[in-house]
């Protein structure tokens, strides 16, 4: 599956992912690129959005992309505590749809 991790988490925390392929949005070249046009050129080259950004699904019309999004409420953004959830987002990557959001505590 073609994962894409938001600017907003840690870039080790790629590593976490094998058996993905894996970008940050940083290698993408999109830093600073804005949430909806960030969208819309994930939903090109990515099956899913990795992000902590919690305002995102308030903000932009997630479900009309082919793009599904995780949005990752660990209380802290720090490599030790996105850790501990590391297994919560590969269970939720295993029957992940497009189209589809999904908060992970």
């Amino acid at each position: 599956m073609r994962l894409l991790l938001d600017e907003s988490l840690p870039r080790k925390l790629k590593a976490e992912f094998t058996g993905h392929d894996v970008q940050t949005v940083v290698e993408m070249g999109w830093g600073g690129v804005q949430n909806g046009e960030l969208l819309r050129q994930a939903s090109q080259a990515f099956d899913v959005l990795i992000t902590a950004d919690q305002n995102l699904p308030s903000q932009q019309r997630l479900l009309a992309l082919p793009l599904a999004v995780i949005v990752l409420r660990p209380g802290r953004i720090r490599i030790d505590t996105l850790r501990s959830i590391i297994p919560a987002i590969l269970a939720c990557l295993d029957h992940i749809q497009p189209r589809s959001l999904h908060m992970i505590p």
